[in-house]
C-alpha cells in the first residue's frame, strides 16, 4: 500500500491533485484544507496516503497532516460513511473543530458541512465520539493515550465478536487496575477478565 508521496505538482483541481514522482503521475483526492495549503503546480509536496481498495477501482487520498489522515480513517470506519464523504467532511470543517463537535455531540455544527444531515451527524457521533485523537493540547497526553487504549480495545474486542455494551465494563475495570499502557497486554487480561 502507498503511505506516503513525494514529488512535484504537476496539476492542481479542486479536491484533486496530480503529483509526479520518479517520472509517475499520481491521481491524489484531497480535502479543501490540504488542497489550498499545498502551492501551485511545479511546487514540491509531501501528503501522507490512504490508500482505498476496491473491487472495482484502487484510489489514492492525500493529506497535508496526520491528524487529517487520521480523521479519514476513523470517518471512514464508519458505517455509511464511505471515501466521498469523508473528504466531504473534512473539506467542510476544520480538522480541531471536527473533533471538538463530534466529542461535544454538537449536531448543529456538524449538519452545517455540505453533504451533512442529521442522520450523518449522529452516526458520526455515536461511531466517533470515544474514538478520537486528542487536539490542540485541550487534554492532558495521559487521558488521551488512555482514551485510545479503551478505543483500541473495544474495538478488538468488536472485532473478535463481542458486544460492545457487554464489555466496556469490563474494559474501564481492567484499564483502572492494570499497571500495563500495552494494547496486547491489556487486550490478555481484559480477555482473561471476561472469561473468569
Amino acid at each position: 500500500m502507498i503511505a506516503h508521496l513525494s514529488g512535484t505538482l504537476l496539476d492542481k483541481q479542486v479536491q484533486r491533485v496530480i503529483i509526479e514522482v520518479n517520472g509517475v503521475g499520481y491521481d491524489v483526492a484531497v480535502p479543501l484544507s490540504t488542497f489550498y495549503g499545498i502551492g501551485e503546480p511545479g511546487a514540491r509536496i509531501a501528503l501522507k496516503i490512504h490508500t482505498h481498495v476496491r473491487e472495482d477501482a484502487l484510489q489514492l487520498f492525500g493529506f497535508a497532516t496526520a491528524l487529517e489522515l487520521t480523521l479519514f480513517e476513523r470517518l471512514i470506519s464508519v458505517s455509511g460513511i464511505g471515501p466521498k464523504v469523508a473528504l466531504a467532511v473534512l473539506s467542510g470543517i476544520e480538522p480541531e473543530q471536527l473533533v471538538r463537535a463530534i466529542r461535544s455531540a454538537d449536531v448543529a455544527r456538524l449538519i452545517k458541512i455540505p453533504g451533512v444531515g442529521r442522520k450523518t451527524a449522529e452516526r458520526l457521533i455515536v461511531g466517533l465520539r470515544d474514538r478520537l485523537p486528542g487536539v490542540g493540547g485541550a487534554e492532558p497526553t495521559a487521558a488521551n493515550d488512555a482514551d485510545d487504549l479503551r478505543a483500541d480495545l473495544l474495538s478488538a474486542l468488536g472485532n473478535l465478536g463481542y458486544q460492545r455494551a457487554s464489555v466496556e465494563k469490563t474494559v474501564d475495570k481492567v484499564l483502572q487496575t492494570s499497571d500495563s499502557r500495552s494494547f496486547e497486554v491489556v487486550l490478555r487480561q481484559v480477555l482473561r477478565s471476561l472469561a473468569g
